[in-house]
């Protein structure tokens, strides 16, 4: 290769990283709208009415100014996963044991089902609340998302088997995300069609806004990021104050920002 044509592939080069740090680089101000101290393993987070949720020693609780309430259940173990979508039908996942437990708004049980013992084999390694008193599973054994009606006691598939391994998953009441071990991105509605998303960025924590945008935090920075933008490499780092955190929350433009001792909220625009 000539001279010349090595010059212009340097250039070439150049722009392009420029071009990408730029992109990467631009800015979301965050306002700091609350603070409070917190002595919890895990936020869980927040719903419509203003009640936090956390999880301490395996304990389940709901608080908001001085009430209290608790759910604990030592026969099954770690709480995997909690689902607030619904803060009347709390939904507490227990791996271990291959179980879940429906909680009221007082942290009262509802219902507890035992999938082991279920007519059609099923090995639950994701979950969550959907429509018309179904929950959205992942069934480890034929590695398909389903349905299961749980005041009926009925199962139905509707995806075909998934190729790779689930990395993250997130659930609504009509749609089950999920991002596979290469970072592909998809969704899976209740009909059980079946959407590519495209590809998410490299991540450490991740979550989903809707179908076209996402929260990430990667090396302790925070970024948002929306694949409809007309830059494909573009995402906007979103400022704010703690320089380490164990884990966020974001809900209507509120993002949470939680450590070993406290919990920041912040207000966002996102672009």
């Amino acid at each position: 290769m000539s001279k010349t044509a090595h010059f212009f592939l340097n250039l070439l080069f150049i722009a392009g990283s420029l071009t990408a740090v730029f992109s990467q680089n631009q800015k979301i101000k965050a306002s700091s709208v609350s603070h409070f101290s917190i002595i919890a393993d895990e936020f869980s987070g927040y719903d419509s009415f203003g009640y936090s949720y956390q999880i301490k020693n395996n304990v389940f609780s709901k608080t908001k100014d001085k009430e209290v309430f608790e759910y604990k259940n030592v026969s099954l173990g770690k709480i995997n996963k909690v689902d607030l979508q619904n803060p009347l039908k709390i939904v507490l996942f227990y791996e271990d044991f291959n179980s879940v437990v429906l909680l009221d708004n007082q942290l009262n049980k509802v219902t507890e089902i035992n999938f082991s013992l279920n007519n059609t084999p099923i090995v639950v390694s994701a979950i969550g609340m959907s429509t018309q008193n179904q929950l959205w599973i992942f069934n480890a054994l034929n590695q398909q998302i389903s349905l299961f009606d749980y005041l009926k006691n009925e199962y139905k598939t509707v995806s075909t088997p998934l190729i790779e391994t689930i990395k993250y998953y997130q659930t609504d009441f009509n749609t089950f995300y999920w991002i596979d071990k290469k970072n592909n991105w998809f969704s899976c509605d209740i009909f059980g069609k079946t959407t590519a998303l495209g590809k998410v960025a490299d991540f450490d924590t991740i979550e989903i806004i809707n179908n076209h945008q996402y929260l990430f935090s990667k090396a302790n920075l925070l970024y948002f990021k929306d694949i409809t933008s007309t830059n494909s490499n573009a995402f906007s780092e979103i400022e704010i104050l703690e320089k380490s955190f164990d884990k966020f929350y974001y809900k209507d433009q509120i993002l949470s920002i939680f450590t070993a001792k406290e919990i920041t909220n912040y207000k966002i625009v996102t672009p």
